[in-house]
C-alpha cells in the first residue's frame, strides 16, 4: 500500500460521486466494506472525529457503486444488505439513475 499523504472526507466523496452522503456513510460505517487502510477516522477534538477515505478508498466506493449498480436486481440488493434504514434507501431510489 502506498503512502497516504492526503484524505477525502465523506462529505468531499459524496460531491466528487454525486452520491448520497447518508448512502456513502452507511456504506462506510462498517470498515470492513473497504480494503483495511481505506477508511480513516480523523479525529477534531475530544470524543470528536470525521470519516475520510484514501485515494483507494475513493476509487473502491466508485467501483462498488458501479457493480451495485449493473441492474436494478443488483441494486435492489445492494441497498438492502448494506443500508438499514428505509427512508434512506427510498430517498436513494427516488433518485434518478445517472
Amino acid at each position: 500500500m502506498a503512502t497516504v499523504t492526503h484524505v477525502f472526507t465523506i462529505d468531499y466523496v459524496a460531491e466528487l460521486l454525486e452520491e448520497d452522503v447518508e448512502l456513502l456513510r452507511a456504506i462506510i460505517r462498517n470498515d470492513d466494506n473497504l480494503t483495511y487502510g481505506s477508511i480513516i477516522s480523523v479525529v477534531t477534538g475530544d470524543d470528536e472525529t470525521i470519516t475520510a477515505l484514501t485515494d483507494d478508498g475513493v476509487d473502491e466506493l466508485r467501483q462498488m457503486l458501479s457493480d451495485a449498480r449493473r441492474s436494478p436486481e443488483t441494486w435492489n440488493n445492494f441497498l438492502k444488505d448494506f443500508v438499514d434504514d428505509e427512508e434512506l434507501i427510498a430517498r436513494v431510489k427516488a433518485k434518478s439513475p445517472r
